[in-house]
């Protein structure tokens, strides 16, 4: 599929962004290992959502559809779980993979992961190292463990672990983990990383507790089925944001929208950048707060992004980019070098994209540089596989001049499958068409 994006008229009106694609993979996950009917609300029926859907499946985990958003969870425990027949297949799902690996880490079974071209080239190793240290076999390609991986789970000891760099995966797989292991485990990050698996964890009941930046889980304190209604994704609202801050004459509302702080750092960031951003109708549900978020224009400067504030808005940091191609100065992305093996490297393809669409963006060895404000005009754009490549080429296209086309951009699907609908709710001026060539 293409998309075919011009700039247009002012966006206007509300949208609410489909369900928050990281709670919706820890919801069903730690629904299916718990005691009882747990039903799920929102859940994000993208394709890396449904595969983590299928592979609990395939675990022996009854999970049926109620409705397009809504989840029936009945899990029994994590010893009901059963060695699936064949490879679990996530697609381009490395939040499912991952986590998964983490979960079945500790039962007596062997897992074969797979996934598709993409996740093939994203390195395990740091997941399996600590999965490894608390007794499990971890096998893939290579010294960074590419897809396809083997887990051989069995018998597990609680470890204290600190990653080198803060994320959330890695903390959710040690944390899943420890939930089969003997003794406690400890998790202590170098910054804060999202916290969704901690706090969906104490909600259902488990033994755990947070003190600054360390996380301890003591076992053998089974999960309770619980309701859970999943807020809007703040990484798929921040392209509509992004887009009513940059179009001219916009009013563009994001309804339902997570406020967890481990996820609001774009929000910061833009914020620092002079945006005018309102928060409204605050509140919490299961949990995790959230309100609506208004964007309109306003003259921004640039800013100087790294250390603690990464973790906190690394899958929104190539929007960042192009909205700092519009911002006052030069703008500085470092500490981001994660976003090298993420499903294509996104510090290279974006600067290779805004380049080509007129922008003066230069790779750094762990981030991006871009001076502004830089006109920008269309382009044809390749999505190498990445939804958040795709996303960000469209909203650079609504303020450009001409016409930019994106080729590849059926991967949108996995994160955001009414994106380019959702934008023309707005007044965007985006047409999706089959590419036949």
């Amino acid at each position: 599929m293409r998309l075919r994006v011009r700039s247009c008229g002012p966006l206007r009106g509300w949208v609410r962004a489909p369900g928050d694609k990281s709670i919706s993979h820890r919801a069903a996950i730690l629904a299916a290992i718990a005691e009882g009917t747990s039903r799920i609300e929102g859940f994000l029926t993208c394709d890396d959502c449904l595969r983590t859907a299928d592979a609990l499946r395939a675990l022996g985990v009854p999970v049926d559809p109620i409705g397009s958003e809504t989840l029936e969870v009945r899990g029994a425990g994590l010893e009901a779980l059963r060695e699936p027949h064949k490879a679990l297949d996530m697609g381009n799902s490395g939040t499912g993979m991952r986590l998964l690996m983490g979960l079945v880490a500790g039962r007596p079974m062997t897992v074969h992961f797979t996934g598709d071209e993409s996740l093939s080239r994203r390195p395990m190793d740091r997941i399996a190292e600590p999965l490894r240290l608390m007794g499990a076999r971890v096998e893939g390609r290579g010294e960074r463990l590419t897809p396809p991986v083997t887990v051989h789970g069995g018998d597990l000891g609680g470890i204290t672990y600190a990653p080198p760099m803060a994320s959330a995966q890695v903390k959710s797989a040690v944390l899943l983990a420890g939930l089969s292991a003997v003794g406690e485990t400890t998790v202590i990050e170098a910054a804060k990383s999202r916290d969704h698996t901690e706090r969906m964890l104490a909600a259902m009941g488990a033994d755990i507790t947070i003190e600054g930046l360390q996380v301890t889980l003591r076992p053998g304190q089974p999960l309770q089925a619980t309701p859970m209604q999943v807020p809007s994704d703040i990484s798929s609202a921040a392209f509509l944001l992004a887009a009513g801050l940059l179009v001219e004459g916009s009013d563009v509302l994001a309804a339902d929208t997570l406020l967890n702080p481990t996820r609001t750092g774009l929000v910061e960031a833009l914020e620092a950048m002079g945006a005018a951003l309102e928060v409204s109708d605050e509140r919490e549900e299961a949990g995790e707060p959230l309100g609506t978020l208004r964007s309109q224009p306003g003259p921004l400067h640039a800013g100087d992004f790294g250390g603690d504030l990464i973790p906190r808005m690394i899958d929104e940091i190539p929007l960042l980019a192009v909205v700092a191609t519009q911002a006052e100065g030069t703008t500085i992305i470092r500490d981001a070098a994660e976003l090298r093996v993420k499903e294509s490297d996104r510090i290279a393809v974006m600067a290779e994209l805004l380049t080509a669409m007129g922008a003066d963006a230069r790779e750094r060895a762990d981030g991006l540089e871009i001076s502004g404000p830089t006109p920008l005009h269309g382009a044809a754009i390749e999505a190498r596989g990445d939804h958040r490549i795709a996303m960000c080429a469209t909203i650079a296209g609504l303020i450009a001049s001409g016409e930019t086309v994106i080729e590849g951009a059926e991967c949108i699907a996995t994160s955001y499958p009414s994106f380019a609908a959702d934008l023309r709710t707005l007044g965007a001026d985006c047409i999706e068409e089959e590419a036949h060539d």
